[in-house]
C-alpha cells in the first residue's frame, strides 16, 4: 500500500505501482501532480478498510514526508504512530541511539529560547536544528560563539517563511535540537526493515558537498566501491536499531557520517537522523535502478532482497550521481518563464534521466 504526495512522484515510480497493482490513496495531490489515472486507486474509506483486513501489518509506504499528517489520522492505532513518532522526533531518536553513542551531547531547545541558549556548554562546531525537519530547511553548522547570534537571526527568518509550506508532522519550529557536530564523510541508506526487524539495505548514497559549511542535497553517488566499503558497517548499526525499536515492514532513509580510515577499527560511524516511512526522497532512490538495476518499491512491497554479489558483478569503476540543479536564491520563482533543461544536460555527460 502507498500514498503519494507533493512535491514529485516519478513516472518509474508510478510505472511500477500499476504494474504490481499496488493500492494507492486518492488523494487531492493525485490530482495536482498529475498522477496516471492507470494506478490501483481506493478511497479513503476503502484504504483504510484494506489496511485493517491484513492479519499483519502490511508494507505500507509514502513518496513524501507530507502523507505523515494523513497517516496520524486515519491509519489504525497499531503501534505505528509510536514508531513513526520515534524516528521523526530527533531528540527522541537521539535518546533511544544514546546507548550507542554516550558520548555524543544533544540538547532540546525552544526556538524563542534560542538566542539566549548557553553555546559553552557544547564544544564548537555544533549543529542547530528543527526537531522535527526535512530537506535541510533550518539546518545550520555553526563554527565559533560569535557565529551564533546571526545564524539564529537567520533561523528565525527562515521559518517564518516556511511556516505555511510544509506540515508540522514534516516541520516543526517550535523546538530545535543542538547537539555535537559529527564529522566525516555522509552516507545515505534506504533500507527496510523485515517481519524480524532485520534491516534490509537497498542502496548506498554517498553525499557531496560543496564546502564544510555546505547542507543542501545537490549531489549524491552511488557506486560497487561505496556499496562493498560500508555495507556491512552500516547493516550492524542498522541491526540495533532494529532490534530496539521493535520496527516491522518498515522504510526508512536513514543519513551517517563515517570517518576516513585504512583501518575498520579506526573508523567512527555517526548517526545523523533517520527518516520514517519513504526512501530517498523527491524519488532520489530510484537511482538504484539506474546503477543497479533494482526496484527498491518492488524490493520494499515484496518484502524482498537484493543480492548484492551478483548484481555488484561488472560494475568496477562506474560511479552514478543523482545531481539537483537549483534556482538561485535572488531570483523570483515568478519571474521564471521557463527553464532550459537540455543546456543544464548538456554541461553533464552521460545524462541516463532528466527529470
Amino acid at each position: 500500500m502507498i500514498i503519494l504526495e507533493e512535491p514529485y512522484v516519478s513516472t518509474f515510480l508510478q510505472e511500477t505501482l500499476d504494474r504490481l497493482r499496488i493500492p494507492v490513496l486518492r488523494n487531492v495531490a493525485i490530482d495536482i501532480l498529475h498522477v496516471s489515472p492507470q494506478l490501483n486507486y481506493l478511497s479513503s474509506e476503502d484504504f483504510i478498510r484494506q489496511y485493517k483486513q491484513f492479519p499483519e501489518v502490511p508494507p505500507l509506504y509514502s513518496s513524501s514526508e507530507n502523507a505523515l499528517e494523513w497517516i496520524a489520522q486515519h491509519i489504525p492505532d497499531n503501534g505505528l504512530q509510536e514508531k513513526i513518532h520515534l524516528f521523526k522526533d530527533k531528540f527522541q531518536f537521539r535518546q533511544l541511539m544514546h546507548p550507542l553513542y554516550p558520548k555524543f551531547n544533544f540538547t532540546k531547545v525552544p526556538l524563542v529560547d534560542l538566542d539566549g541558549f548557553d553555546t559553552t556548554t557544547f564544544q564548537f562546531p555544533i549543529i542547530v536544528k528543527p526537531n522535527i525537519g526535512f530537506f535541510s530547511v533550518g539546518v545550520y553548522k555553526v563554527n565559533t560563539a560569535a557565529d551564533w547570534k546571526p545564524i539564529v537571526s537567520k533561523i528565525h527568518q527562515e521559518m517564518a517563511n516556511m511556516q505555511d509550506i510544509f506540515p508540522k508532522s514534516v516541520v516543526n519550529s517550535a523546538e530545535f535540537i543542538i547537539e555535537d557536530c559529527i564529522e566525516g564523510d555522509e552516507y545515505a541508506v534506504d533500507v527496510y526493515f523485515d517481519k524480524d526487524c532485520q534491516p534490509v539495505i537497498l542502496n548506498v548514497m554517498k553525499h557531496i558537498f560543496a564546502h564544510p559549511e555546505d547542507t543542501s542535497y545537490r549531489l549524491y553517488i552511488t557506486s560497487k566501491e561505496i556499496i562493498e566499503s560500508t555495507h556491512d558497517l552500516f547493516h550492524a548499526i542498522l541491526q540495533e536499531i532494529g532490534k530496539t525499536s521493535g520496527i516491522q515492514k518498515f522504510p526508512m532513509h536513514i543519513e551517517f557520517r563515517m570517518t576516513s580510515s585504512q583501518h575498520d577499527s579506526g573508523q567512527q560511524i555517526g548517526i545523523i537522523e533517520a527518516n520514517p516511512m519513504r526512501f530517498a526522497g523527491l524519488c532520489v532512490t530510484d537511482l538504484a535502478y539506474f546503477a543497479y538495476g533494482t526496484n527498491n518499491y518492488e524490493l520494499f512491497f515484496n518484502q524482498e532482497k537484493p543480492d548484492w554479489s551478483t548484481i555488484l558483478q561488472g560494475k568496477e569503476g562506474k560511479i552514478y550521481a543523482m545531481i539537483v540543479g537549483t534556482i538561485p536564491r535572488e531570483l523570483k520563482l515568478e519571474d521564471i518563464e521557463s527553464v532550459d533543461y537540455q543546456a543544464f544536460c548538456d554541461k553533464l555527460s552521460h545524462v541516463m534521466e532528466c527529470r
